[in-house]
């Protein structure tokens, strides 16, 4: 009784950021840093976001072809592109249950952007 069983100890790795539309990933490690973008991006598009902009740093670009390839392949991803500065710009699709700005339901694929396409 009273002693803590250091196995269920919290987690000294979690970090709690709050989604605003940046995020600077200069303070994750880089064996972390695919999984703190997919669910930035993720909770970004949950909350309405429509762009965001990833900070990964100028450098030999290591980490920003990893981020780009993984928005390549991303569902919430529309399209994105780098500033120059390091950082990528991101555009997101809008939620399924959100109205995009003519008023109308998204479409279930976002990338569609409610074009209709040819069979």
């Amino acid at each position: 009784m009273g002693t803590k069983d250091p196995s269920k100890a919290p987690d000294d790795d979690v970090h709690v950021v709050p989604i605003e539309d940046s995020i600077d990933l200069h303070f994750f490690a880089p064996r972390d840093i695919l999984s703190v973008v997919d669910e930035y991006l993720r909770e970004a598009q949950r909350l309405g976001f429509v762009e965001v902009r990833l900070i990964h740093g100028r450098g030999k670009g290591v980490q920003r072809s990893r981020v780009q390839d993984l928005l390549t392949r991303h569902p919430a991803v529309v399209r994105f592109g780098s500033d120059g500065l390091g950082s990528t710009v991101v555009e997101l699709a809008p939620r399924k249950d959100q109205k995009n700005r003519s008023g109308h339901e998204a479409s279930a694929d976002p990338r569609t952007h409610g074009v209709k396409r040819d069979q």
